[in-house]
Formats: structure tokens, sequence, C-alpha cells
């Protein structure tokens, strides 16, 4: 089986056709449950998102602030697995029809094996991968493997990133562009800054992808500005603490239901 990175693709088009932003949502897999955390992504894409990407836990999330940091750590020690990121891909993509995405860095895929992590992938029906860590020039083998199953493969732009190496790593990328918008890790702050502005100017004149700017995107007001000068927004630390901040895991649904809803509706306030 393909995978979906044809309909990631066809689905950036349409946003842009609409004159609006994508909105991008995150939440890791197992998070609060494996069960919860697929009833979480199911509700993100109801209440307005676009495309999600499903988080692979991890034991030292490097880009990752303190939210998603917690959120990671009940997943790992409720023993989420591979299989379960794999299940909630199938799962959300069963039940929405829309892209789905994983967020992962590499030890985990390298350990259990790239022709079978992509091939896996694709057979749940996820659109492709992205992969924070993984230097471009040591990607080739990603590469190979993500293209023969149908799988986008996202890299990671930062405001330091000098013009050349930007050209390098949007060459080698495909689906879109992930631009952070500043440096650091991820979490919600105030504003987003006229630095993702800039790094989303300094990209476009690399490639023809979209591009998506995430980290510290929280409001609808900040989806709003963001969605000015880009194709997406990702959020995903707001929806993590709206999550970790439920009494409950029905009042987590609803709140990044809501969440959702905001922000769809300020992306499109562009």
């Amino acid at each position: 089986m393909s995978g979906n990175s044809q309909l990631l693709s066809d689905t950036l088009a349409a946003a842009k056709a609409q004159d609006r932003g994508a909105l991008i949502a995150y939440l890791p897999a197992g998070f609060p449950t494996v069960d919860g955390g697929i009833a979480a992504v199911k509700a993100v894409f109801e209440g307005g998102a676009d495309i999600v990407e499903v988080g692979l836990p991890h034991s030292d999330p490097v880009l990752d602030g303190p939210v998603i940091q917690t959120a990671d750590d009940i997943a790992l020690r409720g023993g989420v697995k591979i299989a379960d990121v794999l299940r909630t891909v199938r799962e959300a993509y069963e039940a929405t029809g829309r892209p789905v995405l994983v967020m992962t860095y590499w030890n985990p895929v390298d350990r259990y094996g790239v022709e079978r992590f992509t091939a896996e992938l694709a057979e749940a029906g996820g659109a492709g991968c992205i992969l924070p860590d993984l230097p471009v020039q040591e990607s080739a083998l990603w590469r190979e493997h993500a293209g023969r199953h149908g799988l986008a493969t996202v890299f990671v732009v930062a405001p330091s990133s000098r013009d050349e190496r930007l050209a390098k790593i949007t060459a080698a990328g495909s689906g879109f562009v992930y631009a952070a918008s500043l440096m650091g890790v991820t979490g919600t702050r105030t504003s987003v800054g006229l630095e993702a502005r800039t790094l989303v100017e300094r990209t476009r004149t690399t490639t023809e992808l979209p591009v998506c700017v995430g980290l510290g995107v929280s409001t609808a007001e900040h989806a709003a500005e963001v969605a000015g000068f880009a194709d997406g927004v990702i959020v995903g630390s707001a929806f993590v603490k709206r999550m970790l901040d439920a009494p409950d895991e029905a009042a987590g649904l609803v709140a990044v239901r809501e969440l959702a809803g905001e922000l769809a509706e300020g992306v499109r306030k562009r």
C-alpha cells in the first residue's frame, strides 16, 4: 500500500486555494492513553484541523519543551510502543480521511528499521514523517524508502540556517517545510515574532514547497498572524496543555476540539 503524501499536498493546496493557512495540529501518541490519544486526534480534526502530526514519544525530546516532555513521559510510562503510534495513525486516517504524519526523532526509526517503519506507516495510511534531528546529508536511506512507499519527508529549518543550507534542506524535503519560528524548544509564547516571517521569506526563495510555521503558536490571534505570511500554522504545546490541564479525559477532548475550532477560525482571518 502506498502512503498518502499526495493527500498531504492536496490538502495544503486546497487551503491555499481558499486563501487561508492550513491548520496543522500536533499530539503525541499514547497520551493520556493510547485510546485517549486516538480520540484526541479525532477531536482536533472534528474541531477544524486540516492535518495532524502524531508524535512518537521519546525519552530525550531535544526539540520539545516541558509541556510536550510531560506528555511524552506519561505516554512512555504507560508503555506506548511504535505499534501504538501506527495504530493511532491508522485509526485517525480511517475515521477522517485526512492526512496524518508522524513526528519522530531518528533513533527509534533507526532501531525499528527504516524499511519496516516506512512500509508499516504507509500501510497505516500515513502521509509522511517529520524528522527534526535527521541531518539532510545523512537522510538518503530514509528518503529512498519513504519515496518508495509514497511518504513525504518533512525537514525542519531554523532562523540560524544559512541560505546555502536552507537550499539543501528544502531540495531534499517533500510535502512541506517546517519552519521553526525561533531558536529554542516548543512551547506557547506571547508572540511569534519577526524571525518567523523572515525565515519563511528566505525559505521560499529556495523552494516551491509550502512553508508551515511552528513553535510558539497558541492562540487564534497567533494563528491569524502566522497565516498572513505562511502556508500553514503548526500548533502543538497548546493542544497538549489543554489535555494536561483538563480534570479528566472527556473534558480534555472537549478542550482540544474547542481550541482547534478557535485556531481554524484564526487561520481564516489571515
